[in-house]
């Protein structure tokens, strides 16, 4: 049940049309506590933004991130900066320019293509000229613990045919080691979450290998990773604290083999479109992630999701609890949303 929620709103009045903005706090507790490399958490906070003509609404989650100096109140500060702006017009071409990428951005310009989804009684997907969505294959998620613990999780969920193993460093070969004997079929990627030294990068990738890992990411912190560029790696590294945008993208070249699109990163679905293109110019693969949150959050990426080598928007299935008319998961089978909950 969702708790800690509150409701602030805007309005202004522009010719004979009048668009509002609402913006909401609202705060839901995890199935289980769950651990990365930089602590632990039992809830997802998020940011609820919506946008009404007077006829319908556009809504739309971000999920503020204390790594890129968000906090909760100031993301909805700066979502509500714009409320005269959204009022007058505002459209996601100039949001591009007025807000920077980041969870804020992201709640605005996925609320306005839920808006004009439902003006125009056309789905996103078309919106963007995109292909109908199809079902993905998402990775689930094991929180960073003891090997014997992960090995317990991986147990549980052996019948998934894709995890994720959150890592932190030492230890971490023998986690892998013990969730591979627990769950022998199911095909690993473990994400270590700036973790690593420097000198962990060649010896844990190669390490990894026997296991059957496919991809390492994040090992090492954003403002370190250009040593990746001189680091043997039998296992492709793919860049998530490193990659938000398309500006990213010429520094990454030559230190990562994929990027990890998430819309919280890009600051919305415009650019997050854009940069998985411009990645796959580059000969970049690509995963699709997402933060803790709902499935609100979750549907905007699945359009993004298309195609990408690496699928992984489980952050649902972390939650002891999904907004109305969730996203519908089958096992690890994750369909696209329904119109009622976005686009």
């Amino acid at each position: 049940m969702r708790s800690g929620m509150a409701r602030r709103g805007s309005s202004t009045r522009s010719g004979s049309t009048m668009r509002q903005l609402q913006v909401e706090h609202q705060s839901w507790p995890l199935a289980k506590a769950f651990s990365i490399s930089r602590g632990s958490r039992t809830t997802a906070e998020v940011v609820v933004a919506a946008i009404t003509d007077g006829d319908y609404v556009g809504r739309a989650e971000c999920m503020p991130y204390a790594r890129y100096d968000e906090t909760v109140e100031g993301v909805i500060a700066d979502i509500e900066s714009l409320s005269g702006a959204i009022a007058d017009g505002l459209d996601r071409a100039a949001l591009q320019d007025t807000l920077p990428a980041g969870a804020a951005r992201n709640a605005l310009d996925c609320a306005l293509w839920d808006l004009e989804a439902k003006q125009f009684g056309t789905p996103v997907w078309q919106l963007a000229g995109l292909k109908a969505p199809g079902a993905l294959v998402t990775a689930y998620t094991l929180s960073l613990d003891t090997p014997e613990n992960m090995a317990a999780a991986a147990r549980e969920n052996a019948d998934r045919p894709l995890m994720k193993l959150k890592l932190t460093g030492e230890g971490d070969v023998a986690r892998v080691s013990a969730v591979r004997d627990a769950a022998p079929g199911v095909r690993l990627i473990v994400d270590a979450n700036e973790g690593w030294s420097p000198e962990m990068v060649e010896p844990f990738s190669a390490e990894l290998v026997p296991f059957g890992v496919e991809m390492i990411e994040q090992p090492l912190p954003a403002a370190a990773d250009a040593l990746l560029a001189d680091c043997a790696h039998p296992v492709p590294i793919c860049a998530d604290e490193s990659c938000h945008t398309r500006a990213d993208l010429d520094a990454l070249t030559g230190r990562y083999d994929m990027i990890n699109i998430k819309l919280d990163k890009t600051g919305g679905l415009t650019e997050a479109l854009a940069l998985r293109d411009a990645a796959r110019a580059r000969g970049m693969t690509v995963m699709v992630g997402c933060m803790i949150a709902t499935s609100l959050a979750m549907a905007p990426a699945v359009l993004v999701a298309q195609g990408a080598e690496v699928v992984d928007l489980d952050g649902p299935l972390l939650l002891a609890e999904d907004q109305p008319n969730g996203l519908v998961y089958e096992g690890s089978t994750l369909n696209p949303p329904h119109p009622l909950l976005w686009g």
